[in-house]
């Protein structure tokens, strides 16, 4: 009997407890992948990815045509002109990213990760196998160090993140925990996840925001070549510890990879023309549908090709500088909007090939374009009566149309009753302050062909009322230079997006990163309505409040006339040389070159 009492009790107690650990937000278990919202698409053992190949041929040289300079090979500062390609290819992160799922991440030097329900802390087991390119082993140190470092000297992303982190610490000899401090989002596990990491070797704190050409990390290549403003050259690490990782099966396919650097665009198409370089994506819609009848293309040695996608489009768009006086005043942002000519514009300069942007969020799920606001999204909403416009918050926005003809003269009207309301009136032709006599003269920056003709298009718009917008064409070095440190009126930006909007909406649009050098908030942005809607989707644990929190910064943000949104194309254009090949599957961001591959 006392058998049987004993057997029963110890039968309960273990279930008890079985159902505690389950239950506790406290207690978690090593994952081989996490999700921001529900699990992970792929099942612990997965050999590749769906959109790779796993029998992709290895070996050949891709090579690539960059516009601009650089001098800096430290991806993770905003020091100089950082070059492109080194992200992934010579520095790797915590863990990989699938581009056919919204956000989620897979072990690459963690192994496992382990968080509870509530997001706490988050733990990583690191791989023994993974070292770096000198063959130093990846320690529980450098993952610390690399924290430290980005926290302090790092861009400002990494300085927005990091300081999240309430303690840091070793977990025996191949863990690190991070433990957050009460309130922070859900995100944050997935945001260590993808922490770079550096070796203790070859960085330190106090020279780390220096320009360098040097550069060391864990990934497949390594850099074998770098003139300054020339060319940059990655070569396949030989030893390289993650070959055979299922999130790198059917990638980084080439023995090298080549990037030339061109200050001028036609140069950069001529030397696609003439077999300099293998890819190229075109932006220009004029010249995609009229300049691809090159001898290569009639040989068959080129191809182009219209690639789908399926993420939100781009945030195309004419930011104004509020920082500056000239616009302040949202009534002269509006009037603004109101000129610009978009039908137009698509058809003399583009073809008629864009679709016109009217969400930030456009072409997914998550826009408010033609969806009235749903009870979520009011009850978010509620504590900022005046945030929203009445026709954005019904879903019935829409930015102002025209015929075409390059001058509307009610759209005219209407932003010359905005300008006077403002301040503004023409005297002789000339958009005048009333109160000082200033005349209405701004100056953008531009970097390219493509944002010149734009520019140039808008300008001539503008003069009819008496707005004198002075286009200045400089070398890719000075723009970068002036975005991060707000040297603009306006400028020309395109923000990329994701299904899985999370903190880069704090560095784009938050009143903290409104005056941090080296942010995203361009237009310096400094509303309480938006920052509620950023923390409401970074703490969203279902999609049907993501998508709610998402939607009403959406109408919060087109309700501030913060910019002039542009247009979007309806898929990739990319042209390649035919020796060139890419998976049959493509990723919701389209094109990932490093998936492609070449035959002999």
């Amino acid at each position: 009997m006392m058998r049987c009492v004993w057997g029963c009790t110890s039968k309960l107690a273990v279930a008890l407890l079985v159902h505690l650990f389950a239950a506790s937000p406290s207690l978690a278990a090593p994952q081989h992948g996490i999700s921001m919202l529900g699990e992970p698409h792929y099942a612990a053992g997965f050999t590749h990815y769906d959109y790779t190949d796993p029998g992709a041929a290895k070996g050949g040289k891709l090579r690539q045509a960059v516009m601009g300079t650089f001098d800096n090979l430290n991806p993770f500062t905003i020091k100089g002109d950082i070059a492109v390609g080194l992200t992934s290819n010579v520095f790797e992160t915590l863990m990989s990213r699938a581009f056919d799922e919204p956000f989620s991440l897979y072990g690459l030097i963690a192994e496992s990760v382990e968080t509870p329900e509530d997001r706490s802390w988050v733990e990583f087991t690191l791989r023994k196998e993974a070292h770096f390119s000198d063959g130093a082993p990846i320690t529980p140190d450098d993952v610390l160090f690399s924290w430290e470092v980005l926290k302090e000297h790092g861009r400002p992303n990494h300085r927005n993140y990091y300081p999240k982190v309430a303690k840091a610490e070793k977990v025996g000899e191949h863990g690190v925990r991070f433990t957050f401090k009460p309130g922070t989002d859900r995100e944050m596990p997935l945001i260590m996840g993808l922490m770079p990491l550096l070796p203790r070797s070859a960085y330190t704190a106090d020279t780390f925001e220096q320009t360098t050409l040097k550069a060391m990390g864990s990934g497949p290549y390594v850099v074998a070549e770098a003139v300054s403003g020339r060319t940059l050259t990655l070569k396949r690490d030989p030893n390289y510890w993650g070959r055979d990782l299922a999130v790198n099966r059917g990638r980084f396919n080439f023995d090298e990879l080549g990037f030339e650097y061109y200050r001028d665009q036609t140069a950069m198409f001529e030397s696609f023309k003439a077999g300099q370089h293998d890819f190229t994506e075109e932006t220009d819609a004029k010249q995609w549908q009229a300049a691809y009848d090159f001898p290569a293309m009639q040989s068959g040695d080129v191809k182009k090709t219209e690639i789908p996608l399926a993420l939100p489009a781009p945030i195309a768009a004419l930011v104004f500088n509020m920082r500056k006086p000239l616009f302040a005043d949202q009534r002269v942002r509006k009037a603004f909007n109101i000129l610009f000519d978009f039908a137009w514009i698509n058809h003399n300069l583009f073809g008629g090939a864009f679709t016109r942007q009217e969400s930030y969020f456009d072409r997914s799920a998550l826009s408010a374009r033609g969806q009235p606001a749903n009870d979520l999204e009011l009850a978010l909403l509620k504590p900022f009566p005046d945030a929203v416009a009445p026709d954005i918050l019904a879903g019935t926005h829409k930015f102002p149309v025209s015929d075409g003809q390059g001058w509307n003269r009610d759209n005219a009207r209407a932003a010359l009753e905005l300008f006077k309301q403002a301040g503004w009136e023409p005297k002789g032709g000339v958009l005048t302050n009333v109160k000082t006599g200033e005349a209405f003269s701004i100056e953008v920056p531009v970097k390219s062909r493509i944002e010149e003709r734009l520019l140039q298009a808008f300008a001539s718009q503008l003069k009819r009322t008496g707005i004198d917008l002075r286009v200045r064409s400089i070398d890719a070095a000075q723009y970068q230079q002036r975005l991060n440190t707000f040297s603009y009126d306006m400028i020309y930006y395109t923000w990329y997006t994701s299904l899985s909007p999370g903190n880069e909406q704090n560095v784009r649009w938050s009143s903290a990163s409104a005056d941090t050098q080296g942010s995203f908030n361009f237009a310096g942005i400094k509303n309480p309505a938006a920052d509620a809607m950023i923390d409401a989707l970074i703490h969203a644990k279902d999609q049907a409040s993501l998508t709610a929190a998402v939607r009403a910064l959406d109408r919060v943000l087109l309700s501030g006339d913060y910019i002039i949104p542009l247009y979007y194309p309806a898929k990739q254009w990319v042209a390649y040389r035919t020796n060139l090949r890419y998976p049959a599957t493509t990723s919701l961001y389209g094109y990932l070159l490093d998936t492609w591959w070449s035959t002999p």
